[in-house]
């Protein structure tokens, strides 16, 4: 068995609340903080004064509308102004709308008519899955109409030959995770937001998650999706095939397309074995490269086993302390022993050096079908990291409890951050070696104008999750960090978006990720696939203007 170090952590639950404002015409931040989850709280409000949206010239919801709903989804066609707030409202509470009904469907059939009738009438529509969007992709901006999935929530088949489980798009993933594990499998997404967002709304975003690295993104695991068209027209590509090399693989256009192209009613999905022995090890690093070292080496030596690699640095660490009173596992008093063979290599490691605040911690989880394999192998992983000096001091965990607890203090910062005050909140794909220069550059850039500035995020899969706080909003201090942010990232060769999507914040600075000619070739195929543009407006796609 591996040897376990593990401290006392604080635990807690937090309720969702809502606010109470409204608008026709909305501003939006590029930012806020913490991550939606099942239990979590939604944070405060942070404002900022940007370009307004207007209201395209959609038709408005009349009396004779509501009176056909009604007919068609009686008792789910829904008017209270209480009822629709929640759903008006993202997560974030950064966007709303003023949606006046809410769709809640139980089948596809049902979603075809409601779509044929709003693209006859010229009705906007928004699509709403659970409703954890970070981007302000999932709620209206206007009067649209909400088209719920939570009723779509029906496991259709589950194949314990070859994994393939499919089922309708609101099925919650963290429900879907419990239904695949009762079976020995697991769901290949694993999110901070399980216990809320639905495999629709994750498929549509092209969610990424802490187990990409080892299950790849869902571009691969999604083997079919019925999508509804804007004119209702239903697309079956659900055969649950593995290989299927008969023409254009229509189903990638709607993976990521962020409801923008078709409303996502079912998912085939390809779901991989439980695995039977899982090791988390939290070690602290002195500098960045040597976190970079670690990674490189971790890969060659842990092969097959590797499922996460995420890293975050002392500013963070410190956060989740001060704010959730969590305790720093590497210099907690309290240690839980079992084993011998890296024990005796971290305690030599401790004697010979007093516990210290690391600059840099990561987080490496193992998981296999033997626990004899993964833990020599992780054992040897440890004697080469300790012995050459890449890695300062570190614990390992082989329970679930003392797992999930580690994984706290990676899951939970942008909690801890909330609690720091105005986040402005950016999600990144770089190149790995330039990862933290991005941290670092921006500190330099803001100076004393920032509280903090702060990095984490997947390693593995090249993802930072960049996170500036200052008291209050503040225009000056925003006005800094954009758009030098984009332009450091498009000089670098990176995305301004790794895997919370474009939604309404993020739309007008695709350019600096998309060539002009990409970004006219998107808006042919909205045009073809949407013609009267009735499906998500205002989303993902960027104003004309900006692909001429």
């Amino acid at each position: 068995m591996t040897t376990v170090f593990y401290g006392s952590r604080a635990w807690g639950l937090f309720h969702r609340a809502s606010s109470s404002s409204s608008s026709r015409v909305w501003t939006h931040p590029p930012f806020v903080g913490l991550s939606p989850g099942r239990g979590l709280s939604r944070p405060p409000p942070c404002r900022a004064a940007h370009s307004g949206v207007r209201r395209l010239p959609f038709a408005t919801l009349s009396q004779q509308d509501r009176d056909f709903f009604q007919t068609l989804l009686p008792g789910r066609a829904l008017t209270d102004p209480e009822v629709l707030e929640a759903s008006n409202v993202d997560w974030l509470k950064s966007v709303r709308g003023s949606s006046e009904l809410l769709l809640r469907p139980r089948t596809t059939e049902e979603v075809s008519q409601i779509l044929r009738y709003c693209n006859a009438r010229g009705l906007a529509v928004t699509p709403q899955g659970g409703n954890t969007g970070l981007v302000g992709g999932s709620v209206p901006v206007f009067d649209e109409i909400i088209l719920s999935t939570a009723l779509l929530n029906q496991v259709l088949s589950f194949d314990v030959v070859s994994g393939i489980l499919t089922c309708q798009a609101g099925c919650v993933l963290e429900a879907l995770s419990s239904f695949v594990g009762e079976q020995d499998f697991v769901m290949p997404l694993d999110l901070g937001a399980k216990g809320s967002c639905h495999i629709g709304g994750n498929v549509a975003t092209n969610a990424g998650g802490l187990r990409l690295l080892r299950y790849g993104p869902l571009r691969g695991t999604v083997l079919g999706l019925e999508v509804v068209l804007a004119d209702g027209t239903v697309l079956d590509s659900q055969a649950p095939l593995r290989k299927d090399n008969t023409g254009y693989d229509l189903k990638q256009l709607f993976i990521g397309s962020e409801g923008t192209l078709g409303v996502v009613t079912a998912v085939s999905i390809l779901c991989p074995r439980k695995p039977s022995a899982v090791n988390l090890a939290f070690l602290g690093c002195a500098t960045f490269p040597q976190v970079l070292e670690t990674f490189q080496l971790c890969r060659g030596m842990l092969g097959e086993v590797l499922s996460a690699f995420e890293f975050l640095d002392s500013a963070c660490m410190k956060l989740v302390q001060d704010h959730l009173k969590l305790t720093n596992p590497i210099k907690a008093c309290e240690v839980f022993v079992t084993g011998s063979g890296v024990l005796s290599l971290l305690i030599l490691k401790r004697a010979l050096s007093p516990l210290a605040e690391s600059p840099f911690y990561i987080l490496i989880e193992t998981s296999g079908s033997s626990a004899a394999h993964d833990e020599e192998k992780l054992h040897r992983f440890l004697q080469e990291v300790m012995t050459s000096s890449l890695v300062a001091d570190g614990t390992v965990a082989t329970e679930d409890s003392k797992i999930k607890a580690l994984w706290a203090l990676r899951e939970r910062i942008t909690e801890a951050l909330t609690h720091d005050g105005c986040v402005y909140k950016y999600d990144l794909s770089l190149p790995v070696q330039h990862i933290y220069q991005l941290v670092e550059d921006m500190q330099e850039h803001l100076g004393t104008r920032a509280k903090n500035v702060v990095g984490y995020g997947h390693l593995g899969d090249g993802n930072l999750h960049l996170n500036i706080t200052s008291p209050s909003h503040d225009p000056a201090l925003l006005a800094a960090i954009e758009p030098y942010v984009y332009e450091w990232t498009a000089r670098h060769h990176g995305s301004i978006s790794a895997e919370h999507g474009l939604g309404l914040k993020k739309r007008n600075y695709v350019h600096f990720s998309k060539p002009a000619p990409a970004l006219r070739l998107m808006w042919q195929i909205k045009s073809l696939l949407d013609p009267r543009g009735i499906l998500n407006p205002y989303k993902t796609l960027p104003d004309r203007a900006s692909t001429d």
